[in-house]
């Protein structure tokens, strides 16, 4: 008897976060992290920080309409030229327009889903992406750095701790550099002492990002040190200090 083809993986996106919007007149996607290179299956939905992000963002958007999504990849390796979670983000890109219609669409990526988030950007319905401590390669003449035009557009913000000893906060800083000379619209927050997780100001970032999505998709005054950084100029508006306790005197 020959072999059996193994079953072609497909992306999924997984059920929305909370009870749900009724009509829906926005949505986030969710991306976790991932692997440099790897063809297992993905590590479960269970990362502290996104799952918090989830919670938050569903909560505080479901009456404007906000649906918020996991996805998940095929694959947990980014995997060289085949960008496997960016092709996921994409593809999940294309299945929030097939179940919403003409909707905004944030990206929300946390280490390896960050650099998802940022690659997929360029999608037609993405009008903004979040990356948190994204993990970026490192840039040298044999590899290509990684491209900023597809986030023309779009409004973009990157977060990173300055202690991240996994994901070099100086590789993000660069890339928010090179893409603040193509889209004024970017703007990266310094988290002061924290490490690759975001664990010790988890709070700050995520109603940071809150701040963020809901004023990229649904056109509310953002905060005065996200309007300061989307205003300045490189540096200054790339390295914003995330200031301990952020997002105590904004919406609950």
């Amino acid at each position: 008897m020959g072999q059996q083809a193994a079953p072609v993986r497909t992306a999924r996106l997984g059920k929305a976060v909370g009870s749900g919007p009724g009509a829906v007149s926005g949505a986030v996607l969710l991306l976790a992290g991932g692997a440099e290179v790897s063809e297992q299956r993905p590590f479960p939905f269970s990362t502290g920080l996104v799952r918090a992000l989830g919670r938050r963002l569903a909560r505080t958007g479901r009456t404007e309409g906000l649906a918020v999504h996991p996805v998940h990849y095929r694959y947990r390796g980014w995997n060289g030229t085949e960008a496997h979670l960016a092709s996921d983000a994409t593809w999940a890109a294309d299945e929030a327009v097939r179940l919403y219609g003409d909707v905004p669409v944030c990206l929300v990526g946390l280490h390896m889903g960050g650099r998802a988030a940022l690659r997929a950007g360029g999608h037609e319905a993405v009008n903004s992406v979040v990356a948190l401590a994204p993990w970026l390669p490192e840039e040298d003449v044999a590899r290509p750095v990684e491209p900023v035009k597809q986030l023309v557009g779009r409004r973009v913000l990157i977060a990173h701790g300055t202690n991240d000893e996994r994901s070099d906060p100086e590789l993000s800083f660069r890339l928010a550099a090179r893409a603040k000379k193509v889209n004024r619209d970017v703007c990266r927050f310094e988290v002061h002492s924290d490490g690759h997780g975001l664990h010790q100001y988890r709070d700050e970032v995520v109603a940071l990002t809150e701040d963020f999505v809901l004023g990229a998709l649904f056109g509310h005054p953002v905060s005065r040190p996200v309007e300061d950084a989307l205003a300045a100029p490189p540096p200054i508006g790339l390295r914003m200090p995330l200031a301990s306790g952020f997002g105590r005197s904004l919406r609950k």
